[in-house]
């Protein structure tokens, strides 16, 4: 696996060619893209929120599993890139265990669990050299109009107040709702729409 460096969920973009979440290392200058489904980056950005949900997402229950369990999750890996595919992992601490338990997993799960606990990240150093992209190509990138423009970032930095943030949660979510109703996907359809619901009521709330 090699030396692992720590590392930040720096944004979630929108590019061409969906959505990626982008980490950087702690002082690089090097981000690195992974890209995920439309759900999983849903969860990532609903982890980040303060905003309550009607019914508990995957990633909600499985931390509650956890818990019930007496388990902690004490950090996560982005271990290895393989034929385009990223490995993550899960480091668990069981309170009977001496060491930590290693379990594969996919990145967009290791995410959306890492920014409900606030559990460090780490990424394997090769990764980094393969598939690290200069951040200032990135900003580069965003900053370009028309259809050339690769990546679209979520400033982080600000609360989640932030107009970005709470604009691209709603674009992400009803794009969703309107595909899972179309494939008649009608549960997930309504954890969609509550989600919708309740984020309007927050804003609503915090206006009056």
């Amino acid at each position: 696996m090699g030396r692992m460096m720590e590392a930040e969920i720096w944004t979630i973009a929108g590019t061409d060619q969906g959505n990626a979440v982008l980490l950087r290392p702690l002082g690089s200058d090097t981000a690195v893209p992974i890209f995920i489904g439309q759900l999983e980056a849903q969860s990532i950005l609903a982890g980040y929120g303060t905003v309550p949900l009607a019914r508990p997402l995957t990633h909600d229950l499985m931390l509650s599993l956890l818990k019930q369990l007496k388990v902690r999750l004490l950090r996560i890996e982005i271990t290895a890139l393989v034929n385009n595919t990223f490995h993550a992992r899960l480091l668990l601490q069981e309170h009977s265990r001496s060491g930590p338990l290693g379990l594969d997993c996919r990145p967009s799960d290791a995410l959306a669990l890492a920014v409900r606990c606030a559990c460090p990240v780490f990424i394997a150093e090769a990764v980094i050299v393969e598939a690290g992209i200069p951040v200032a190509l990135i900003l580069e990138s965003a900053e370009e109009p028309g259809e050339e423009q690769k990546f679209i970032p979520v400033d982080f930095s600000q609360n989640e107040s932030s107009e970005s943030l709470k604009t691209l949660k709603r674009m992400q979510l009803r794009a969703e709702l309107e595909r899972l109703v179309q494939e008649e996907e009608y549960e997930k359809a309504a954890e969609i729409r509550d989600m919708l619901a309740l984020l309007d009521k927050n804003e609503t709330d915090q206006k009056d």
